[in-house]
């Protein structure tokens, strides 16, 4: 995460979001995805692991990269990459693992990478422009300028609903 960003995002004590109202701020853990950066509400997450085994389970939908294991629960895998129509990495390896509760279920969402937790001014959110690929706009609940990049609201429900084609 570059300085600017940091700096954007923390008030006169240094703090994320110190100058803001605090019925204004709202918190998310950054990931990215194929060079885009994108927020998942900070209230949401569980876990955040790095690289882990995977078992895969046949006949899932392409998106699920299968199961892990995690303190005795088994957790379903999410390939967000292949969720949105892009081509996975090459080497799992270097992908992290972003654990969150959905439904009364823990999912593993898994990106290329883990930031850190920024909060911003709810306030200065705005809607998904119309020329975002159809795919990033059903999953984000809408956009946030940082001062080099947009932060991507991810939608979690929307990418674990899979009733629902993105690609």
């Amino acid at each position: 995460m570059s300085a600017q960003v940091q700096a954007q995002t923390r008030g006169k004590a240094g703090v994320p979001g110190a100058d803001m109202p605090k019925e204004l701020m709202t918190e998310f853990v950054t990931v990215v995805i194929d060079g885009q950066m994108l927020g998942i509400p900070v209230l949401i997450v569980d876990d955040v692991l790095g690289a882990r085994s995977i078992t895969p389970v046949p006949l899932a939908p392409r998106a699920v990269a299968g199961v892990l294991n995690l303190r005795g629960r088994i957790v379903t895998a999410i390939d967000v990459r292949r969720r949105l129509g892009l081509e996975p990495l090459d080497d799992r390896s270097k992908c992290m693992s972003v654990v969150v509760e959905h439904n009364g279920e823990p999912y593993s969402l898994l990106v290329d990478s883990v930031g850190e937790v920024l909060a911003i001014n709810s306030a200065q959110c705005h809607a998904n422009p119309p020329t975002l690929p159809e795919n990033w706009r059903a999953v984000s609940k809408g956009i946030y300028q940082l001062e080099d990049d947009l932060l991507l609201l991810l939608d979690v429900e929307g990418l674990l609903n899979f009733t629902q084609a993105l690609s």
